[in-house]
């Protein structure tokens, strides 16, 4: 698949929308611990009606320098040393104007980038976030693993350095443009299960304003008199007063606390009763 260079754009029509594809690359796996050290984002524009993808309309990828070494591990992964990060910083007002301008996200393991991108921009918690991994069926689909340099090679999708952002985000983008054999694309797959799990939102109410207030609280109190009246024409009974209700507790703690004096008068009381057939006391 042809990528448009960075500040072309690809044929816009009404039907075209736009979706944010990312990456990072980092110094771990813990999102609490770890630090963005590399971010890639390309935004891409896709027939709403087929879920084909147009092309690129813009990306970016920036380094960041953690503000601690890196440690050896990660550096073997993405290739990132100390030397190349240190003073650099993200971009951050570009990344918050792509970032508002995509509909969604997608990421390969869309939990893991998630959770660093919020870390750095709250703002993305807002999005809906598809994650090509886990949300297609690539095991029903034949393919042995979900990782994404598999399912490259799988497709003979070149990769020019991997674990990279920019790289990464790229292959994704191609690997989502392929057809999954059902007639549509993996991304028009995609896009379709995860509207299918949106869960639909019950409008709220709005808020009630201070005049709407005061006339309920009238409504209310000019009511007040009939309750009474209604409990008895209800219940056939008048209802209790305050005092009374408030006495209750009182009341029936009184006869817990007479109860076990009161309990031998009842049984030498029962003790009196005979029974017809017997003629013995109970």
């Amino acid at each position: 698949m042809a990528f448009a260079t960075p500040g072309r754009s690809c044929p816009q029509t009404s039907a075209v929308r736009v979706a944010g594809f990312i990456d990072v690359e980092t110094t771990g796996l813990d999102p609490a611990s770890d630090e963005v050290i590399e971010l890639a984002i390309a935004l891409v524009g896709f027939d709403a009606n087929t879920g084909a993808i147009a092309g690129v309309l813009e990306e970016y990828v920036g380094l960041r320098d953690p503000g601690r070494p890196i440690p050896p591990d990660a550096a073997r992964v993405h290739g990132i040393r100390d030397r190349d990060v240190r003073g650099k910083r993200l971009d951050d007002d570009r990344v918050r104007a792509m970032l508002e301008r995509a509909e969604f996200l997608v990421a390969h393991n869309a939990s893991f980038d998630r959770a660093f991108v919020t870390k750095l921009y709250p703002e993305a918690r807002r999005k809906r976030w598809l994650c090509s991994m886990r949300s297609i069926p690539w095991k029903e689909l034949g393919y042995s693993s979900r990782s994404l340099h598999y399912l490259l090679r799988a497709h003979g999708i070149a990769l020019e350095q991997s674990h990279r952002g920019l790289d990464d985000v790229k292959a994704l983008v191609t690997l989502l443009s392929r057809s999954d054999g059902n007639g549509g694309t993996y991304f028009y797959s995609l896009v379709q299960k995860s509207s299918r799990r949106r869960p639909t939102k019950s409008p709220r109410k709005p808020a009630a304003t201070p005049e709407q207030v005061v006339t309920r609280d009238r409504r209310v109190r000019a009511f007040e008199p009939y309750i009474p009246v209604l409990a008895e024409q209800v219940t056939g009974r008048p209802l209790p007063s305050l005092g009374a209700l408030v006495l209750l507790p009182f009341r029936l703690l009184l006869w817990i606390v007479k109860a076990p004096f009161l309990l031998p008068t009842w049984l030498l009381r029962r003790g009196s009763v005979r029974t017809p057939k017997s003629g013995r006391s109970l």
